[in-house]
């Protein structure tokens, strides 16, 4: 009979230790996935902050472009600065364009300007790449009045254009240079390895 105790009390002792350690394992794998659940809800808000911030960034980054477009205003009422601006963006069109016919559009305030800015431009044109040219000016349709000024040139069947205007110059710019900008504004990235 003793030994029938002894049996009893052992596989007590075993089947308690199996429930023990059942007990564990659960308690364990619950301490586990309430670890995790606070990793995946820290890294969540991590995202959600980051998100933020360079939303921030990216709006902040917006608004300074605007107040450049807003500027660019004033470049145009300045007579004689306009008229260098224009030299230049007729004649870079042109050479871009390299075409035999090529199409000048201008805002409407801006034609007599640009007819004397083309005229200047083909000689120099026809120099620079010992080609003849003709160029037209569009008096049909003009660049729309919200455009701070520029041309935009066409080749003479209008299927390519070349947009000269100071807002399209101030987004390929913005765009060439954001890396610079958004580290001077925000310092260097450190995830940024090139």
């Amino acid at each position: 009979m003793a030994l029938r105790d002894a049996d009893t009390q052992k596989q007590v002792k075993h089947m308690m230790a199996f429930i023990e350690q059942e007990i564990m394992e659960y308690y364990e794998k619950k301490e586990k996935q309430i670890e995790q659940q606070k990793e995946i809800q820290m890294s969540n808000l991590m995202n959600q902050a980051r998100l933020k911030i360079l939303r921030a960034r990216d709006d902040l980054i917006t608004d300074l472009l605007n107040e450049a477009k807003q500027r660019l205003s004033k470049v145009v009422k300045d007579t004689p600065r306009y008229q260098v601006l224009l030299d230049g963006l007729v004649l870079q069109g042109l050479y871009q364009l390299l075409e035999h016919q090529m199409i000048v559009r201008c805002g409407k305030q801006d034609f007599p300007l640009v007819k004397a800015v083309v005229q200047k431009a083909i000689p120099m044109y026809k120099i620079a790449t010992k080609n003849n040219v003709d160029v037209q000016i569009d008096q049909e349709s003009y660049l729309p009045e919200d455009i701070a000024g520029g041309v935009e040139i066409y080749n003479g069947d209008h299927k390519i254009k070349v947009s000269n205007t100071p807002e399209s110059r101030l987004d390929l710019i913005a765009q060439q240079m954001m890396p610079e900008v958004r580290g001077a504004l925000f310092g260097a990235n450190a995830n940024r390895k090139f």
